[in-house]
């Protein structure tokens, strides 16, 4: 037990070490207009998504350049990819900052992305879509319409399937504008832009909530009462826990009350789900006064459950991902035992109500991406792609259970 405390403690003081790291960066408001274009990063981060046919469709960057590539055999073999971006792109693809892939009924395939710009933290909100399943796709276009060059980053892409299309995204321009008239403010805006026809065209960008954490991901899932926003805010001067908030009706409310009080951004955001029910499940990580490590939850209406523990602190449990659908909760995270990293899982057959013992799925010695669950009425998998082993597909039939 003594043990275990000891390793519990090194890995906060690793993360602490980190999130010490980030918090010296330099203002992105405040980087020049001549600052250097910067070298692309590696490009691990993947966007998957299973269409209404159980086939897994693949977003990868190589070469600057996104493509798009679908697999008829659960990533046992992948279709020639398509280029999307015709230019080359310095495009996002590191983990929380990552292309996002979603398939409509009728077909039509949906992109983000985030390219980015050579002044430091900025970047642009990219769009395309195919209409003729996946073998061509249009133009991209950029989303964010305030013409600044400054931070719109982290996007999330949600769809209802029918025509309704929802990105969100970290946006600086609120910063900006304040520090142009020598106001305080505090971290940045989620931002949105909407379509009703599959993403032929779109609405002006809205603005949703101010004084959110810079670069935690923000999460998106369809509720029954329309899209609904997961995010790392920033309450009072600098406590950054999570907020949760219907876009339509423009509800927010506190969703973890850990007290994290830092001045820094964790790079860490959460994921959320919906069942078949209505029910939202959340997962998350904080090292707060309250409690600290990797939790998980539900919501049905007022009601929510107790925090539970995932993982183990010991080897760095981070990074979740959760995912749902009739009964069965998939979640995944990443976890590191100072010489591999593993891709964890545990499931819950009844809703959330009991779960699983933790699986340890895969396992590799370098450089990975986070595990990705996807599920539909058929088929559950596990992706994981890696540098020594490449994109891993693991089918994981046996949760799946009935709607």
């Amino acid at each position: 037990m003594r043990q275990r405390r000891i390793f519990h403690i090194a890995a906060i003081l690793l993360l602490s070490i980190s999130v010490a790291v980030q918090a010296n960066h330099p203002d992105p408001a405040s980087e020049g207009q001549d600052a250097k274009p910067r070298p692309p990063k590696t490009t691990l981060g993947v966007g998957l998504t299973l269409d209404q046919s159980g086939r897994l469709w693949l977003a990868k960057v190589e070469d600057q350049r996104l493509l798009v590539s679908r697999s008829d055999d659960e990533g046992k073999s992948f279709s020639n990819p398509i280029v999307v971006t015709p230019e080359p792109e310095n495009i996002s693809a590191d983990g929380e900052n990552r292309p996002k892939i979603a398939v409509a009924r009728d077909g039509t395939v949906l992109l983000t992305w985030i390219q980015s710009l050579p002044q430091k933290y900025s970047g642009n909100v990219r769009f395309a879509r195919s209409t003729d399943s996946g073998q061509t796709f249009s133009k991209p276009i950029t989303l964010n319409d305030d013409g600044r060059v400054t931070s719109h980053r982290f996007d999330s892409l949600v769809i209802d399937g029918a025509g309704r299309v929802v990105v969100a995204w970290l946006d600086a321009r609120d910063r900006d504008s304040a520090k142009e008239k020598n106001e305080e403010f505090s971290g940045v805006s989620i931002y949105t832009a909407q379509s009703s026809d599959n993403g032929a065209s779109f609405g002006v960008n809205r603005s949703f909530q101010a004084h959110i954490c810079e670069c935690c991901r923000i999460a998106l899932t369809w509720s029954k009462e329309g899209p609904v926003a997961f995010w790392r805010n920033i309450f009072g001067t600098n406590t950054r826990d999570f907020a949760i908030g219907n876009l339509d009706k423009g509800e927010m409310r506190r969703a973890t009350v850990d007290e994290w009080q830092i001045d820094a951004c964790p790079h860490n955001g959460g994921s959320i789900a919906t069942d078949s029910k209505g029910q939202l499940h959340l997962v998350w990580f904080t090292n707060g006064k309250v409690r600290q490590g990797l939790f998980y939850k539900r919501f049905s209406g007022k009601w929510e459950s107790q925090p539970l523990p995932i993982g183990d602190p010991a080897t760095q449990a981070n990074h979740a991902s959760v995912i749902a659908e009739g009964k069965t909760i998939l979640l995944t995270w990443r976890e590191f035992d100072g010489r591999f990293y593993s891709a964890q899982l545990m499931h819950s057959n009844d809703g959330g109500v009991s779960w699983s013992e933790p699986q340890r799925l895969m396992e590799s010695s370098g450089a990975t991406d986070y595990p990705v669950p996807l599920i539909d009425g058929k088929k559950a998998l596990i992706v994981w792609n890696t540098a020594a082993e490449g994109l891993r597909v693991l089918p994981f039939d046996r949760v799946v259970s009935a709607r």
